[in-house]
């Protein structure tokens, strides 16, 4: 139990030695080579040739300037001044010198245990360093104009690849699957002529498993060494099946006889993606397109796809597109998962340029 006056708290410092000048009375208090400025005279302790000052009438301040009432003198010596502080008044801390432990904001219903507040010009703005303080990133608040008052509550666990942050509607986060958006897995240049293009699982980063549901290949600006279209084939661990269970449906639109061209159950060893037509002689024109597999990775289903792509026919202003889908009903693909997609010429003999892409679709 402690008996007396409750202690009183202030802003304790002693300022810097000061020499005295003949014939001066005025003289101004620093801290560490800054000027400080007390409160009043009588926030002070002053020692002059040894003997405490009254405040008042032995000296004034005013700021940072302390007045003795008569000039000092060459011999005069001012012991120390020592500055108490406003009663209750902590001050300024100095730099790094309050703790973890005095920084422990508590929160409580109705207000928060920090804030961030903007100067009436630039809105609120809390910034995390790097190890070494030289550059950070910045949550800042939307702008005055928005009126904007919420809560952001973050989610129980730090969610899995891939996902993204999601709202409940009420500022609840929680981590979620990419609803139906496209992963980009791999992409692949074709500048000179190339037999094929093959997306193997495993292989420089490709990745065609049970971690998508289904996959999309995009391509664009393809072209052959020959007169010839795109074709694809899809395969297992054993290799890319040709066998001739590739049952397609297609409809084929060419716009110089506004007239469609329909192709059903047309069975191949491989699945058309463009028009055979397509000319690789004129300067310009390329075969442009999509395909979506589905049910790579089951055992108990035949995959399927659908494809669409734009091309040209035998002449220029023959411009040929086509859309359609399939299915591979082979026996071997069925008992396994696919793992591997795979395109090359049609009627030509090799790919002479363009750009493939693969991508991953999640539920």
């Amino acid at each position: 139990m402690y008996i007396g006056r409750e202690p009183q708290v202030g802003n304790f410092q002693v300022c810097d030695a000061i020499s005295v000048v003949n014939g001066q009375a005025a003289y101004t208090m620093q801290v560490s080579s800054v000027n400080v400025s007390p409160e009043t005279a009588n926030h002070m302790l002053v020692s002059l040739n040894g003997v405490l000052q009254a405040p008042g009438s032995s000296y004034t301040v005013s700021g940072s300037t302390i007045t003795f009432a008569s000039n000092l003198v060459t011999g005069d010596v001012i012991n120390f001044i020592h500055i108490l502080g406003s009663v209750l008044d902590l001050g300024v801390p100095s730099d790094s010198t309050v703790t973890n432990a005095k920084t422990n904001f508590v929160s409580t219903s109705s207000a928060a245990g920090l804030q961030i507040k903007g100067d009436g010009t630039t809105d609120g703005t809390l910034q995390l360093n790097c190890s070494q303080n030289s550059h950070g990133i910045k949550l800042k608040s939307p702008p005055h104009s928005a009126s904007a008052s919420y809560t952001l509550t973050f989610p129980n666990n730090d969610g899995d690849a891939n996902q993204v942050l999601t709202t409940n509607g009420s500022g609840v986060l929680s981590f979620a699957d990419a609803g139906g958006g496209l992963t980009l897995i791999k992409t692949q240049t074709v500048s000179s002529n190339v037999s094929s293009v093959d997306f193997v699982n495993g292989t420089g980063g490709c990745v065609i498993d049970s971690t998508y549901e289904y996959y999309i290949v995009r391509f664009s600006g393809v072209r052959f060494n020959a007169i010839g279209g795109l074709a694809g084939r899809l395969g297992t661990s054993g290799g890319f099946i040709s066998a001739s269970d590739y049952h397609q449906n297609e409809a084929v639109l060419l716009s110089n006889g506004n007239a469609w061209v329909l192709n059903q159950e047309e069975t191949k060893n491989s699945f058309r993606v463009s028009d055979r037509r397509y000319t690789e002689t004129t300067s310009g024109f390329s075969v442009n397109g999509e395909v979506r597999f589905y049910n790579m990775s089951s055992t108990s289903l035949y995959k399927a796809y659908w494809m669409e792509a734009v091309g040209f026919g035998n002449s220029a202003s023959e411009v040929s597109y086509i859309v359609g889908s399939g299915m591979l009903e082979d026996s071997t693909s069925l008992g396994a998962a696919n793992d591997r997609i795979q395109f090359l010429p049609l009627s030509a003999s090799s790919i002479a340029s363009g750009s493939f892409t693969l991508y991953g679709v999640k539920k």
